[in-house]
């Protein structure tokens, strides 16, 4: 572990606080670098008495580190809490799941939040083009061959997009940027799937994924932005013509 010792929070009067301002200041010293990747934090006695709170109170406090996967802990003569090796990988799921929560708690239009989508996987595709690789490309065929099947259900056709996409944002071959984009592909691309799944045409989406695929495959960057902000458009047509459709359900 790091000579840097893990700073003291100011205390409140109540356990629940304090459990979680013991591990604020714990998750700060992992990024601010004083705790790395695989450090043993220090024993539950030792925080105890260094925070001045009791031991429940500092197992409160690693519980949360643990739900945050920011620790690990291991029992035995060399157990402990250790400091968690994360990777961007693990973070996709964690950054999809709190832009589905953010989306659905808060006021946010299907137009915002197409806007959004489409301009952070726009941002990738130059890079996409430059650095795609043939594992990319064989999901995305795979994908393909997987929308055309005629059986196939509405929920699985949404998935299968959701997957052609998250391939075409990887093969930019920056974690940082699947990381960030997690949110956009996989938290509200599967919003927007629910709203205008009944309106898709299933040909012509096919039919642009192709074509996707074509100018990835030729490592045309440009083709690929024009095609990205046509699916922008038509995704936004598909939206006004499903809230069309409802509102004349419920009209009738």
């Amino acid at each position: 572990m790091s000579d840097n010792s893990i700073s003291k929070p100011k205390h409140t009067d109540q356990p629940h606080d304090l459990s979680a301002q013991i591990a604020d200041e714990i998750r700060a010293s992992i990024v601010r670098g004083e705790l790395v990747a695989d450090d043993r934090l220090p024993s539950e006695a030792e925080l105890s008495e260094s925070y001045g709170v009791s031991r429940p109170t500092v197992r409160e406090a690693l519980k949360r580190l643990a739900a945050q996967s920011l620790i690990r802990t291991r029992r035995g003569a060399t157990g402990g809490a250790f400091v968690n090796r994360q990777s961007f990988e693990d973070a996709y799921r964690q950054m999809a799941t709190t832009a589905t929560l953010l989306l659905s708690l808060n006021d946010v239009d299907f137009a915002t939040a197409c806007e959004a989508r489409f301009a952070l996987e726009r941002g990738c595709m130059r890079l996409a083009a430059k650095h795609r690789d043939e594992a990319h490309l064989a999901i995305m065929r795979q994908e393909i061959a997987r929308q055309q099947q005629a059986d196939l259900s509405d929920e699985a056709f949404c998935a299968s997009d959701v997957a052609f996409h998250r391939a075409l944002v990887d093969a930019a071959g920056n974690p940082v940027l699947s990381w960030q984009l997690a949110a956009a592909v996989e938290g509200i691309e599967p919003l927007m799937n629910m709203i205008t799944y009944k309106q898709r045409d299933r040909e012509a989406v096919v039919a642009l994924h192709e074509a996707i695929l074509e100018a990835l495959e030729s490592r045309i960057g440009a083709r690929l932005e024009i095609l990205i902000d046509y699916l922008r458009d038509q995704t936004l047509r598909t939206a006004l013509a499903a809230r069309d459709a409802c509102q004349k359900d419920h009209e009738a």
